[in-house]
């Protein structure tokens, strides 16, 4: 079960987040196992590089301007602010910088401006990853000349369940960006949100689309949904926290060679429920007291978590 498939059928994947609890993490682990150290966790820093005013109406999120929740309009950070997040973000232990903007894409009006950040920061010895929205096939192209790493670019959910998230872009939309950066040789980031009123069909299915692309992921980030008062979200019902955990460890066993990273919501999880995903196969988290414009696990209760464990931070 450790080969790289790109074929991956529903009902397979349905059946492994159907198995019994412990016969699932035991399949999943002895994966994780396989590609990974278990006991490293890879750490990444997030920064809003530009906050809110966003055209696109997600229903998770703060930044829209369709929701009441929607945070103060930002301009574009200044170079040199971005710098000094980035070296302390070092200092801290992270290995890779990853920055976002409110965007429903990146236009040329930014672009030039967005090439001198990926420089400036990959110039602190850091990797270097962004998520900007959608992509054309040349900007990726000159986003890799410029040097960076990665791209992130969520799918958030399945086909199916998605046109009750996001109605300004379609699901293609995104697999289309998702192409434009895999054929620029940029290593690509993406994956999905639990909690959004979705069905265990509809997980599955979002891990089918991750899993049949035709390179895996480089990184998975699984979500937990941060539900953020004046979204259409914000009465979504609540998630089993095993449900989460086997979909977590399904990631794993459907990509076992990508890194599968516990994002956002860990300020809400308990130490034993990050514990048990990081033993279902989750191996990075983002360091820092916010992701975007929501809560994040203070870096002290991850350190401390992490020395309970006897996990140590990797690149």
């Amino acid at each position: 079960m450790t080969e790289l498939r790109h074929d991956w059928r529903l009902e397979e994947i349905l059946d492994y987040l159907e198995r019994p609890f412990n016969d699932l993490l035991w399949t999943a682990h002895s994966i994780h196992r396989t590609h990974f150290n278990p006991n490293a966790m890879q750490i990444s820093s997030l920064l809003s590089i530009k906050t809110g005013g966003c055209s696109e109406d997600c229903g998770y999120c703060s930044q829209s301007g369709h929701h009441e929740a929607s945070v103060s309009k930002e301009q574009l950070l200044p170079l040199e602010q971005v710098v000094v997040a980035a070296r302390q973000a070092k200092a801290q232990g992270a290995g890779r910088f990853c920055m976002g903007a409110a965007w429903r894409s990146l236009n040329e009006k930014h672009l030039q401006q967005v090439i001198e950040i990926v420089q400036a920061v990959k110039a602190q010895g850091l990797e270097t990853c962004m998520t900007l929205g959608m992509l054309t096939q040349t900007q990726a192209q000159q986003l890799k000349a410029a040097g960076l790493d990665y791209y992130n670019h969520n799918l958030d959910t399945s086909p199916e369940f998605y046109g009750q998230v996001v109605t300004t872009h379609t699901y293609q939309d995104r697999l289309d960006t998702l192409n434009h950066v895999r054929e620029a040789g940029l290593k690509m980031c993406s994956g999905g949100i639990l909690g959004m009123g979705e069905s265990r069909q509809d997980r599955a299915a979002l891990l089918q689309q991750l899993a049949n692309l035709p390179a895996h992921p480089h990184a998975v980030p699984i979500n937990h949904l941060v539900k953020i008062a004046g979204t259409p979200l914000q009465e979504a019902p609540p998630l089993d926290p095993l449900e989460f955990v086997r979909t977590v460890a399904t990631a794993r066993i459907v990509m076992p060679r990508s890194y599968v990273r516990l994002s956002a919501g860990r300020a809400q999880m308990s130490d034993e429920l990050q514990a048990l995903c990081f033993f279902a196969g989750a191996n990075s988290i983002f360091y820092g007291t916010n992701l975007l414009t929501t809560p994040n696990a203070e870096q002290h209760e991850d350190q401390a978590l992490l020395a309970r464990l006897g996990m140590d931070s990797a690149a």
